[in-house]
């Protein structure tokens, strides 16, 4: 049999496709200029002033986010010294401050800054998942509402409030980084996706201090699926913001070095225990803030002020009754139960689980990240008087590691967030056993994830049907 000529062979078939050998991309023919055509295209980018002008904005927004997280942080410490200070020996002053603080919150955000209320995660999910009228998104994200939502964060910890900065600041992160579409052309899934993973990713990291968390919940919690096209944008803007953060406020882990450690074998009761009580109270509080919340929807938009100023009556009486320990975002008490140190006040989980259920109640703009770590804490520290045989801190980091796990359901990012406000890497394996009990025990309690249940909200509030059926009750 005469064998064909090879260059016929290699014309007529090829083994990895059934296309003509001559288009096949990788032939010894096309390579060449295959190469010619992505140099091309390559240089064009690097002389294109729209795809430099792109990069610039994005670096500039991702700047931007790093700049508003350090000054939210440094804004937020100063309120809450500052109300502190002021009510230091007049324990009466927060049944004014706090009442009259929260209504003067609440009419800002009924007409200066709608949208800015809450914690403010919900809005940027809800603005990832919106696939029709996403013109709607504008009504989510946006500079306006990120301005506003600084401010009032501030003027929340000024009059006493239970609430934390880090949900807030994804929220203006994400807002700053959605403006971006005004100033350049970007591809469409830096738009629909990219932007706004980004910018929320880089708000968590800068404001936290956590980079590897501030990526972990972009894919655990906000998206749910990264997409190979929209992890880069994520990285980058992580990066820059991580790095524009560290430039203002310097290196640091945000509860310090905690000298917690594995202390075998008494560790493996304080997993379960803190696992499965962690795992009650964080479902429990996340079941009563999204079902609460709904049946006091109602009250929220015929009696505005009214709840509000119950609510901040409220706030002043737990305040009392706790010895002030439940003001604020909670830092300096999680902090001391970290170092080992006892809690003054017994039932301090209790009374800050309650400030920060009628903090977010009241429709006042403010997170559960930093009160929920403090809770957990708390928590910990109370626990470890049944568990005299293993160290304070031990106990209030797993804690911390098993409440928030509760509340959030995204034990992965708890995981990864501990660690890195901490800086301790010794307890990491029992940290991640009792993530995955509290994981487990919230989900019996409430199914459905507390960010994705208020992002549902938000998501059935901007339909034009829902919108429609609103106005004609108004009528």
């Amino acid at each position: 049999m005469n064998a064909l000529p090879v260059a016929q062979l290699e014309q007529s078939h090829c083994l990895s496709c059934s296309k003509d050998h001559n288009s096949h991309p990788f032939s010894r023919w096309h390579l060449p200029g295959m190469y010619r055509k992505r140099l091309r295209q390559s240089g064009k980018q690097l002389m294109s002033r729209r795809v430099w002008r792109t990069r610039a904005v994005f670096l500039v927004g991702a700047i931007l986010v790093g700049i508003a997280a350090s000054l939210l942080a440094m804004g937020s410490d100063w309120a809450s010294e500052t109300f502190l200070h002021v009510i230091d020996n007049r324990p009466w002053l927060p049944f004014i401050i706090t009442p009259l603080g929260l209504m003067l919150i609440i009419w800002m955000t009924r007409n200066l800054f709608v949208g800015a209320e809450g914690s403010g995660i919900p809005q940027a999910i809800a603005a990832l998942h919106i696939k029709r009228h996403k013109h709607l998104r504008h009504k989510l994200l946006s500079l306006s509402i990120a301005f506003g939502k600084g401010i009032m964060i501030i003027m929340g910890l000024l009059c006493g409030a239970s609430i934390g900065r880090e949900g807030p600041t994804i929220h203006i992160a994400a807002s700053i980084s959605f403006a971006l579409t005004r100033f350049a052309r970007f591809p469409h899934h830096d738009i629909s996706r990219g932007l706004i993973l980004a910018g929320g990713a880089a708000g968590l990291a800068a404001a936290f201090n956590t980079p590897l968390a501030g990526v972990m919940f972009a894919i655990e919690e906000m998206a749910k699926n990264f997409e190979e096209k929209t992890n880069g944008t994520v990285f980058t803007a992580v990066i820059i913001a991580g790095i524009t953060a560290l430039a203002i406020n310097g290196n640091y882990a945000y509860f310090g070095t905690v000298f917690a450690k594995a202390e075998f074998p008494g560790i493996f009761s304080a997993v379960v225990i803190c696992g499965v009580a962690g795992g009650l109270l964080g479902g429990s509080f996340s079941a009563f803030l999204v079902y609460g919340g709904r049946y006091l929807r109602p009250w929220r938009s015929g009696h505005p002020y009214l709840l509000a100023l119950v609510i901040g009556l409220l706030l002043a009486c737990i305040g009392l009754v706790s010895g002030g320990q439940t003001w604020g975002t909670g830092y300096t008490e999680a902090k001391t139960a970290l170092m080992g140190i006892g809690l003054d006040s017994e039932g301090y989980p209790a009374f800050k689980y309650l400030a920060t259920l009628l903090s977010y109640w009241s429709g006042i703009p403010g997170g559960i990240f930093a009160p929920s770590l403090s809770i957990g804490a708390g928590l910990g520290a109370e626990l470890s008087q049944w568990l005299p045989n293993i160290s304070v801190a031990t106990v209030a980091l797993l804690g911390m590691a098993a409440y928030f796990t509760g509340v959030v359901q995204t034990p992965l990012t708890a995981i990864i967030i501990i660690m890195e406000m901490t800086d301790n890497q010794g307890i990491l394996l029992p940290v991640m056993a009792v993530a995955l009990i509290a994981d487990g025990i919230s989900k019996i309690i409430n199914p459905q994830p507390i960010y994705r249940a208020l992002a549902e909200d938000f998501i059935r509030d901007l339909s034009p049907s829902h919108s429609e059926k609103q106005q004609g009750r108004e009528r």
